[in-house]
């Protein structure tokens, strides 16, 4: 059964996020290939810029705090693409579903202590090769109500 159309416009959210500072080394630490080490992230390779994971230099950085590894915002901006995916009367077969694509627009930095609320928005619903696709855009804005990453996330449900 095709996923009807007519829940193009559907909102999702507001979702709230306060991102904290062990969040982002640990995320950072974890991306960025440091070998875990007795029950911690482990040490960060010579690539990862001291600005996501250590305070003091990060204090003296460009941004005067630690700022989050760009990929970090998929830990809350997804919520909305969840929720529309999951939602019983949208009807995804969610055993098909596959992660399509996804994009993501960053605006500003992320720090520790934003509270990053995301909302989201069905953006488009189509079928492509015997496959239905729903494309869902977001936008999370800080505590300040700045526009910092806006996403566009693509399921696909496999026939």
């Amino acid at each position: 059964m095709a996923i009807d159309k007519r829940f193009i416009g559907r909102e999702y959210g507001p979702y709230t996020y306060t991102i904290g500072a062990e969040k982002l080394r640990e995320f950072t630490l974890a991306v960025g290939g440091a070998h875990p080490a007795a029950g911690t992230p482990g040490e960060p390779p010579e690539h990862v810029s001291p600005l996501l994971y250590d305070d003091t230099a990060a204090k003296q950085g460009p941004y005067g705090d630690l700022i989050a590894f760009p990929s970090f915002a998929v830990v809350f901006a997804i919520r909305p693409f969840g929720a529309a995916v999951a939602d019983p009367e949208l009807g995804v077969n969610l055993l098909m579903l596959v992660h399509g694509e996804q994009e993501l627009e960053f605006l500003d930095v992320m720090r520790p202590g934003d509270v990053m609320t995301t909302t989201g928005r069905i953006e488009n619903i189509y079928v492509k090769a015997g496959k239905e696709f729903v494309v869902v855009n977001t936008e999370s804005r800080n505590q300040r109500g700045d526009v910092v990453v806006k996403g566009v996330w693509t399921g696909v449900v496999r026939a």
